[in-house]
């Protein structure tokens, strides 16, 4: 099983609490860029008053996750997200932020985990 087999797994079966991230992942259904078959990606995201937020850094390489890249070709997605209720799923549509918001938008989530800060070195 690989390891984002195992945390979709815990994801589920724990009503979206997964060890070592508490309830602070969702679960991103996408479509392939290439395949067009779907994909599903654990991450971790940020509720802001502007909507939920996730980044596309992969763990600081030079370049972006391919879920990010099924973004821009497939902007339509699923998305599975802890709540007091259970895991709730709605559709949405993801859409990059400009230069600007997304300089804001980092400096806040790497403010509440520092983890992001290296990322960007």
């Amino acid at each position: 099983m690989s390891w984002n087999d195992n945390v979709i797994e815990q994801f589920r079966t724990n009503n979206g609490v997964v060890e070592h991230f508490g309830s602070h992942l969702l679960l991103l259904h996408t479509t392939g860029a290439k395949s067009g078959e779907p994909r599903i990606a654990p991450m971790m995201y940020f509720a802001e008053p502007e909507g939920l937020f996730v980044i596309a850094s992969k763990a600081g390489a030079p370049e972006n996750p391919a879920w990010y890249h099924n973004l821009v070709v497939h902007p339509e997605v699923k998305v599975e997200q802890a709540s007091d209720r259970g895991i709730e799923e709605f559709d949405a549509t993801a859409e990059p932020v400009d230069s600007e918001l997304r300089d804001t938008l980092f400096n806040r989530f790497a403010s509440r985990n520092p983890g992001f800060a290296g990322y960007q070195e």
